[in-house]
């Protein structure tokens, strides 16, 4: 699951949100041309919302911000395309669409909480509005186009169904200023106090979360926000345990994997990289499991050296 906040799609936050609302009816512009029914925008308990209206609310919900000011921001929920093939799965796809605005909703509940402000409890408490996209189109930037395999504006392939919400900076009360921006995650109090903490990776974790719990989606390591931080930001160590990792829980099935990975999830979220814990709480002789750590040292792909050979302890099993 990829969930971004940024400024603005457009490029520019700090005036109307015309233009950005114009470019997210991009699809719509299409579909007309089929002489099918447009999609409309929602919100917490409004599913049938112009794109007038989500202009003409987020541009006069501006009270006591400056010219310079952030007036909007741009949250992008992405899915993968094995989270939207699962949920077309379980739901159909006209179920699926639905389903996707309903974790929308959940989502900007998480962003409000996030804030951490009293009177700030969830996404009824925001002024925001989302647009349910099925496609992405290329532009210059990408490889496929740089490489004349594809031209700029051609639809890309797969699943690419997405959800572009615009939140408004100030609530719904138009009383007080909020900004994901601000990534004090509360260190700095006078400023958390003025303009509510935000803890962005929290953010991203909770909407990692909230998917699987909704939907009882079983989300692989490879798939968590942590494991993609710890492969861009790592050390080499870190890098080194994360790939063993990865390679233990393709060697597992059932419910020994499903508590591999609770396990593993716990270890890159608390960067706690003893891995013998992990060796004393598994049996690691079945399976061919062992072999990973007393065989064949793996060799992780950007590192100069092998990873090193682990043994498993023999002794009491811990529990975690």
């Amino acid at each position: 699951m990829y969930i971004n906040i940024t400024d603005s799609e457009t490029g520019n936050n700090k005036g109307s949100c015309g233009s950005l609302v114009a470019y997210l009816e991009k699809e719509n512009r299409m579909v007309l041309k089929e002489s099918e029914s447009p999609g409309l925008w929602f919100t917490t308990n409004n599913r049938d919302i112009s794109p007038q209206e989500v202009r003409v609310k987020i541009d006069h919900n501006v009270a006591k911000l400056g010219c310079d000011d952030a007036k909007f921001f741009l949250i992008n929920i992405s899915p993968s395309e094995k989270e939207i093939t699962f949920l077309k799965q379980q739901f159909g796809h006209q179920g699926a669409e639905e389903q996707l605005k309903k974790y929308a909703t959940g989502i900007m509940d998480a962003y409000a909480q996030n804030f951490k402000r009293e009177n700030i409890k969830s996404g009824a408490d925001l002024l925001w509005y989302g647009k349910l996209e099925h496609f992405r189109y290329y532009n210059y930037s990408d490889d496929e186009v740089k490489q004349g395999i594809e031209q700029a504006g051609n639809p890309k392939k797969g699943e690419q169904m997405h959800i572009q919400i615009i939140v408004s900076r100030k609530d719904l009360t138009n009383r007080i200023k909020l900004s994901p921006m601000n990534n004090s995650r509360g260190s700095n109090e006078k400023h958390s106090a003025k303009l509510g903490q935000f803890n962005r990776l929290a953010f991203k974790e909770s909407g990692e979360l909230l998917f699987d719990e909704m939907y009882a989606y079983k989300r692989r390591l490879k798939e968590t926000v942590d494991y993609s931080l710890l492969m861009k930001n790592g050390n080499a160590e870190q890098k080194r345990t994360v790939y063993v990792l990865d390679q233990i829980e393709k060697k597992l099935s059932g419910s020994e994997k499903e508590s591999f990975i609770e396990i593993a999830k716990k270890i890159l979220k608390n960067n706690d990289f003893e891995l013998e814990q992990l060796l004393n709480t598994f049996d690691f002789s079945t399976a061919g499991l062992f072999n990973i750590f007393s065989t064949d040292p793996l060799i992780y792909d950007n590192a100069e050296t092998p990873i090193p050979d682990f043994k498993k302890k023999k002794g009491k099993r811990r529990g975690w």
